[in-house]
C-alpha cells in the first residue's frame, strides 16, 4: 500500500496489525527514511547540487510528519490503532539521527562522558570514557551493510568528500563537530571503525588548569615559551591530549598572529575561533585521485607554508617525509613553530625522529637527524597519563644542541611523585632571560 509517496507493509486482506513492538517500529523508521532520502534526492538534483542545511532540515520534518501521518492511516484503515507517542518519538529520532546526524552513532556522540568509540562491526561496539573505561554499547546499525552505508554518510558530511570501497578500503576523515573517524572494509573479518571525539577545542591553558593537566606555574611558563617564540615540540602516546595543548599554547599568542597549519586530516580548526586567531591558513593533505594523481603530502604543504609569510607554522603531527622540511623551516627564521609527534617518552622522541629521518627520501643518519633536531627544537613537552587515566604534563626538556647520535637536554620540569610536571634542573641563563623579555616573571622561577 503507498500513502503520499511511502509505501508500508499492510498484512493480508486487511487484517489488524499486530501492536507494534520495537522491530516494526525500526522496520517503519526504515521505510520513512528510505522514502525522505528519495525526496532529499529529488529536490538536490532539482537544484543542481546539495540542498543547504536549513532547507535539508525544513524538508526533512516536512516529510517525517506526512510519513508518520501515513502510516497512522494504513494502520487504521487495516483496523488497529495508531502509533503511539513513544513510538512517534523513537521514529522521529531514528530519521533525524540517520538524515541529519550521525544515524545510531549519535547518541554516543552527544554523551558528553565518551571520549573514543570503537565498533567492530555493526553489533560490536565500545564507547572509551574519560577514565579510561570501556563499556559495551548498543548495535549502531542493523547490519554490516547498513554500518558501511553509515560510514559513508559520514564520508560525505566532513569538508572533504572521501570514497570508501573496496577500491579505498580506508577511511581518514573529520567529522562536522571535529571529532576524528577512521573506517576500514574488505581487509579484515566485518567493516570496523574508531572515533576519537573532539571535546576540548576551544580551549586555553587557563581551562587545562582548571582540568588539573598542569598547574598555575607551568602554565605561566608555558605561555611564556609560546610569547618568546621557542620552537615547541610536543610528545605524547595516544589520546594524550597532544592537538588539545597544541590548541591551548596556540591560544595563548595575540589573536593576529599570522599561522599556517599543516594536517593530514582537519582537526586543529582555529580558523573556528576567530576571537583566538584571525589570520589563520589552513592545509590539509589530499590524497591521489583514482587515477593516481593529484597528491598532496603534508611534506609539500610545508614548503608551499613558507611561501604563505607566515608568523609561526604548526605541523599537526609529525609522522612521516615533513619531519625535515619542518626543521629546516625552524632554522630558517620561523621561531615559535609547533609540531606534535606520537611517542610514549621525551626520551623516545630522538629515537622515533630517527627513523622518520631514516625513512625519508633525504635518507639522513642518526647523526644528521639529531644534528638538525637540537638546531631547530628549543623545548620537548611530554605528556602522559596519571594512575587514574587524569591527562598531564609528565616533562619538558630543554634542547641545549647534539652530540653524535645523541640530543643534549636539560629536564627542566620532570615527573613528580604523581606524575605531573615539577621543577627540574636549571633552565640556561639565555633562556631565561629571553622568557622575562617576553614577560615572565624570573621570580616564578625561584
Amino acid at each position: 500500500m503507498s500513502v503520499n509517496g511511502f509505501t508500508h507493509f499492510i498484512t493480508p486482506d486487511g487484517a489488524r496489525f499486530e501492536p507494534w513492538d520495537e522491530r516494526r517500529l525500526r522496520t517503519l523508521a526504515e521505510q520513512i527514511r528510505a522514502g525522505i532520502a528519495e525526496h532529499l534526492a529529488g529536490h538536490a538534483r532539482d537544484a543542481g547540487g546539495p540542498l543547504p542545511a536549513a532547507q535539508k532540515v525544513e524538508l526533512t520534518e516536512l516529510y517525517l510528519d506526512e510519513g508518520l501521518d501515513a502510516a497512522n492511516a494504513a494502520q487504521i484503515a487495516a483496523g488497529g490503532a495508531g502509533l503511539s507517542v513513544r513510538g512517534e518519538q523513537m521514529i522521529r529520532a531514528r530519521v533525524r539521527d540517520a538524515l541529519l546526524g550521525l544515524g545510531g552513532l549519535q547518541a554516543l556522540m552527544d554523551d558528553p562522558g565518551v571520549e573514543t568509540i570503537n565498533a567492530n562491526g555493526c553489533d560490536v561496539v565500545f564507547a572509551i570514557r574519560a577514565d579510561g573505561q570501556s563499556t559495551p554499547e548498543a548495535p549502531i546499525a542493523d547490519n554490516d551493510e547498513a554500518m558501511v552505508e553509515l560510514v559513508r554518510a559520514l564520508a560525505r558530511s566532513g569538508e572533504e568528500e572521501r570514497r570508501f570501497d573496496r577500491g579505498v578500503a580506508r577511511l581518514n576523515a573529520m567529522l562536522p563537530d571535529g571529532s576524528r573517524l577512521f573506517a576500514a572494509m574488505g581487509v579484515a573479518k566485518r567493516p570496523c571503525l574508531s572515533i576519537r571525539k573532539n571535546l576540548l577545542q576551544d580551549v586555553s591553558l587557563r581551562d587545562l588548569v582548571e582540568r588539573g593537566m598542569l598547574d598555575e606555574k607551568l602554565a605561566a611558563f608555558l605561555t611564556a615559551l609560546a610569547g618568546a617564540k621557542f620552537n615547541l615540540l610536543i610528545s605524547g602516546g595516544t589520546s594524550d591530549g597532544k592537538t588539545t595543548l597544541l590548541r591551548a599554547l596556540l591560544g595563548a599568542l595575540p589573536p593576529e598572529t599570522r599561522l599556517v597549519t599543516i594536517e593530514d586530516t582537519f582537526e586543529l580548526n582555529l580558523d573556528q575561533y576567530p576571537h583566538r586567531h584571525r589570520d589563520v591558513v589552513a592545509y590539509q593533505a589530499r590524497e591521489p585521485n583514482t587515477e593516481g594523481q593529484g597528491e598532496v603530502s603534508q611534506a609539500e604543504l610545508v614548503r608551499w607554508a613558507l611561501r604563505m609569510s607566515p608568523d609561526r607554522v604548526i605541523v599537526g603531527e609529525l609522522r612521516n617525509d615533513e619531519f625535515i622540511p619542518m626543521c629546516n623551516a625552524m632554522n630558517q627564521g620561523l621561531d615559535g613553530s609547533m609540531a606534535t609527534v606520537h611517542a610514549s617518552s621525551s626520551e623516545q622522541v630522538v629515537e622515533r625522529l630517527i627513523n622518520l629521518g631514516l625513512q625519508s627520501p633525504e635518507r639522513l643518519s642518526a647523526e644528521a637527524t639529531v644534528r638538525l633536531l637540537g638546531s631547530a627544537v628549543d623545548f620537548i613537552i611530554q605528556l602522559g597519563r596519571q594512575r587514574d587515566k587524569t591527562r598531564v604534563v609528565t616533562s619538558i626538556r630543554e634542547v641545549c644542541g647534539s652530540d653524535g647520535a645523541s640530543l643534549i637536554t636539560n629536564e627542566t620540569w620532570r615527573p613528580g611523585d604523581d606524575r605531573r610536571a615539577v621543577r627540574g634542573v636549571q633552565l640556561r641563563p639565555q633562556t631565561l632571560e629571553r622568557l622575562v623579555e617576553a614577560g615572565y616573571d624570573p621570580a616564578a622561577w625561584e
